[in-house]
């Protein structure tokens, strides 16, 4: 029992929304069929599709009321078909899980990225990642407990090129007051509401002085609403310089697209690697979970070692959006303990083994089950599973 408590306590501080469903916008859509709730499900690339294979294992195995609706994107196809489809089905149930969506160089230029459409499209402009020392990850740096707050929907991500003349390329970055001062204040929200001290935003206004100036200028009256959070700034370059040498010395960070993109890379490879830290991005009326830095992972795809922490550790979060939070807490749990246990070689490296990582999950769903307070009833069943 004090083993499980333990676990427990790591639990809560993973997730950044565990009290309610806290700095999320995005209203839950209602269950529907008997207490059921719909949620589109879209494979992607690379290893996208095996990581939601051994998601919809888990919860067929802790017999989580979820039903999928799956969406595939053809990630080859000029035409917007697919993705139309897709953000269709989100529209109709409120919320997704997604592997990355491949981006092809060798397409037109007109072309434009189906993870950025998407996002786009139904206005998540929130991304948001959890970074944290996890249990059983042998990392140089310890304590580290950082939120990264994206801006979502626009600066060099608009997607806004063109050849002027020959051998000329412009490239165009956007940046709105308004954007910027939600952004702002969503970050502000989310570190009161979770009891954080500190804001830092992350520009590069001392070359950038319109664009980021203005970015820069609106994060500080958003912070002047909130005289009980303390508020500074630093420079791009010299955050990720900071970020390598002391990370214990940020907590919630807010910041442009771009930016976001680098420093959640970094940040993935402080606390273990891209295959440990889920990803969320949020709007008003809409939410969608992935793995956190959104890498397709082609190299490994179809070699049966492809981490699966990251997604599952998404999915946890869906199910928090949607409400179930006994059982996020209940596979939350046990991702951990099974991290904590080092029971399976490489786990918490960016590769592992997903049929024995899944086989010892589902074993410490059953044994944690048994021990955590939650309002399950008698829903845990023993299930035969071919791994």
């Amino acid at each position: 029992m004090a083993a499980h408590s333990a676990v427990l306590s790591a639990s809560k501080i993973m997730n950044p929304f565990w009290v309610g469903r806290l700095g999320n916008t995005a209203k839950p859509p209602p269950a529907k069929y008997g207490g059921r709730h719909t949620v589109t499900l879209i494979p992607g690339d690379g290893i996208g599709p095996e990581l939601l294979n051994h998601v919809r294992e888990v919860f067929r195995f802790a017999c989580v009321p979820v039903d999928f609706e799956m969406v595939n994107v053809n990630s080859a196809l000029e035409t917007d078909d697919d993705m139309n489809n897709a953000i269709t089905a989100i529209r109709r149930n409120g919320v997704a899980l997604k592997g990355n969506i491949e981006t092809k160089h060798t397409l037109p230029a007109s072309v434009k990225s189906r993870n950025n459409v998407l996002r786009t499209s139904l206005d998540l402009y929130a991304n948001v990642m959890h970074c944290q020392s996890l249990p059983g990850v042998q990392t140089r740096h310890k304590n580290i407990d950082i939120m990264i707050i994206r801006e979502n929907t626009e600066g060099e991500y608009s997607s806004l090129e063109h050849e002027s003349v020959s051998g000329v390329v412009e490239s165009l970055k956007i940046i709105t007051r308004n954007n910027s001062i939600r952004i702002a204040d969503y970050a502000f929200k989310l570190a009161r509401e979770r009891g954080r001290r500190r804001v830092t935003a992350v520009h590069k206004a001392n070359i950038m002085k319109l664009a980021d100036g203005l970015f820069l200028q609106c994060c500080r009256e958003v912070a002047s609403g909130y005289p009980d959070i303390t508020f500074d700034s630093m420079i791009v370059d010299n955050t990720t310089m900071q970020l390598v040498s002391k990370p214990q010395q940020f907590d919630v960070m807010v910041m442009p697209n771009l930016y976001g993109n680098v420093v959640s890379n970094v940040c993935a490879g402080l606390v273990g690697g891209p295959g440990l830290v889920p990803g969320a991005n949020y709007g008003r009326d809409y939410a969608v979970f992935e793995t956190a830095t959104r890498n397709t992972g082609k190299s490994i795809a179809e070699k049966n070692i492809a981490n699966p922490t990251a997604m599952l550790l998404a999915s946890c979060l869906m199910l928090d959006h949607l409400n179930l939070n006994d059982y996020a807490s209940l596979i939350r749990n046990a991702v951990l303990t099974t991290m904590n246990e080092t029971r399976v070689t490489q786990l918490c490296a960016e590769q592992c083994c997903c049929e024995v990582a899944r086989g010892n999950l589902c074993c410490n769903l059953t044994r944690i089950h048994i021990s955590f307070p939650a309002k399950l009833g008698n829903e845990m069943r023993v299930h035969t599973i071919h791994f």
